[in-house]
């Protein structure tokens, strides 16, 4: 019974996106792990806060593998609009987390007045 189960979860489309979230959600408590480390070790805020944006920034690619799996079973024009909605959102924020590890890492590195600006 248990063999069957699993075999049935196994070509589950949702079960994997579920997996994939999870995987997700465990990267980022990976990330903070290390932040908490490295402030403890080094008592370097900037260091600590730029690993928890990377692993904001990595966790966010795979909450989105996640929900583009999950579009399969969309069937309503809301499922379609919450889809729209998620997906934005987590665009939005994907980006707003890389601008601000650019502002922390211009921070730890300042650049000389006269560089360009990227």
């Amino acid at each position: 019974m248990y063999l069957e189960m699993f075999f049935t979860n196994l070509f589950n489309y949702l079960f994997w996106a579920e997996i994939i979230e999870f995987v997700g959600a465990l990267v980022i408590i990976g990330y903070i792990v290390a932040a908490l480390i490295a402030l403890i070790r080094r008592l370097d805020i900037h260091q600590a806060r730029l690993l928890v944006i990377d692993g904001v920034i990595n966790s966010l690619s795979f909450k989105v593998a996640g929900s583009l799996l999950k579009t399969i079973e969309l069937r309503t024009w809301q499922q379609i609009l919450m889809f729209v909605a998620i997906a934005a959102l987590r665009i939005i924020l994907k980006r707003v987390f890389v601008w601000e590890r650019a502002e922390l890492a211009n921070q730890i590195i300042p650049q000389p007045p006269d560089a360009p600006l990227e």
